[in-house]
């Protein structure tokens, strides 16, 4: 009989192994000795023992799922209890167990991985969601498509949810965005009419323009181009390759129309900055008129000047209020002269003039005796009164004798 540590053989050639439960039969051997029959039971379990190691690193350092695991571990844990090897198989199941201790502890980890995964993707296509609902309202045409565009591509790189919760959302998602593209087509569809009304508003315009272009009827003409303007710019944008070719039709026609109208203005300006020159030639000489000396001379000079200067013609618009003020001037000068010349020789106003200038002499004299009076008798507040009515008198008397004075003496 051989033996070791883990098994023997006994004189019938019968294999046992050793356990914690006692005993098994492992095998019979008949073909050598008993030593060889030890050794070849203890090969087999060296085989196992590297299966096992195998299988722990398989579990450690790849992704082998757990029902992958479970039965490579129930194919060992099979072969272990068939107890057909020598060795320490006791440890080799404690090693098992522990090793299905791990797969199911990844199993709840990957699984709690997973409904992380889950909703974290079920919350990120929420949101998508709730974005694209937004965008669907909006009318940033370009952005917002190039956005719910980005939007389609990020729910593409997210995990799938469970077939009801995913067909929910992709359901909105895809919703939003045909009632965007819908609100799109539709504004487009407005904006091309709106676009074509211009065009056909705005070729009447032009027609408008291109017939007034050979106008020479310059105020009213210019103002009817700014109704044109006007009525342009509120007609809004035809579509881009008609919008350039009116504008240029429409601006073509007024350019024609402005430089002629420059061209008489600028003849028309000379003719009035020389008309300004001749002018003021005839206000300096009308100026030197003044002061009048004689009357009927100057009147007769100031005459002819004025004709000479009402066959002149126009001049500058804001030139014209100077040089007809210098003439103004010089024509009030005559014209208070001739006033002054008719006071004093109008015996009436010399007979009136002389009239109030005695009564207010007379009234002067009395109240000089009234004051007198009231003095002698003491009465000094009288006295006073008196003469504060003698300064007002005398101020009157003083302005008579001085228009007496323009009538001569």
């Amino acid at each position: 009989m051989s033996s070791d540590p883990w098994g023997r053989v006994d004189e019938t050639g019968t294999v046992y192994v050793r356990t914690a439960e006692g005993e098994k039969v492992v095998g019979s051997w008949q073909a050598g000795s008993p030593e060889e029959a030890l050794a070849y039971f203890e090969r087999k379990y060296e085989g196992l023992v590297v299966e096992i190691g195998l299988l722990e690193r398989r579990v450690k350092t790849t992704d082998l799922s757990a029902k992958d695991a479970h039965a490579a571990i129930g194919h060992l844990r099979q072969q272990v209890d068939e107890h057909h090897a020598v060795g320490d198989l006791d440890a080799l199941r404690v090693r098992l167990d522990a090793l299905a201790a791990t797969v199911e502890k990844r199993r709840e980890e990957r699984k709690a991985q997973r409904a992380k995964q889950s909703d974290e993707a079920r919350h990120a296509k929420e949101a998508l969601v709730t974005e694209a609902e937004e965008l669907a309202q909006s009318e940033q045409w370009r952005a917002a498509g190039e956005r719910l565009r980005a939007l389609v591509d990020t729910w593409k790189g997210l995990p799938r949810l469970d077939r009801k919760s995913d067909d929910e959302l992709w359901h909105r998602f895809s919703h939003a965005r045909s009632a965007f593209s819908k609100r799109r087509k539709a504004h487009f569809a407005s904006l091309d009419a709106q676009r074509e009304e211009a065009r056909r508003t705005k070729e009447r315009l032009v027609a408008e323009a291109e017939a007034l272009s050979g106008s020479t009827d310059w105020g009213p003409t210019a103002a009817r181009y700014r109704d044109l303007m006007t009525q342009w710019k509120a007609a809004g944008r035809a579509q881009r390759e008609a919008e350039d070719d009116l504008w240029n039709r429409f601006r073509g026609a007024q350019d024609v129309f402005f430089a002629a109208r420059s061209g008489v203005f600028a003849e028309r300006d000379a003719e009035q900055a020389e008309n300004l020159k001749l002018k003021e030639e005839l206000a300096a000489e009308a100026e030197k008129l003044v002061p009048v000396t004689d009357l009927k001379a100057a009147r007769a000079a100031f005459r002819a000047i004025n004709e000479r200067w009402e066959a002149i013609g126009h001049v500058p618009r804001d030139a014209r209020p100077k040089v007809e003020g210098r003439m103004h001037t010089v024509e009030r000068a005559i014209q208070e002269s001739e006033e002054n010349e008719w006071r004093r020789t109008n015996p009436e106003a010399r007979a009136r003039a002389e009239g109030l200038t005695g009564q207010l002499q007379a009234a002067v004299d009395k109240l000089r005796e009234q004051i007198d009076a009231a003095r002698a008798a003491g009465n000094n507040a009288r006295a006073d009164k008196l003469a504060r009515e003698l300064e007002g008198r005398q101020a009157l008397l003083d302005q008579a004798l001085k228009g007496l004075e323009e009538f001569g003496g």
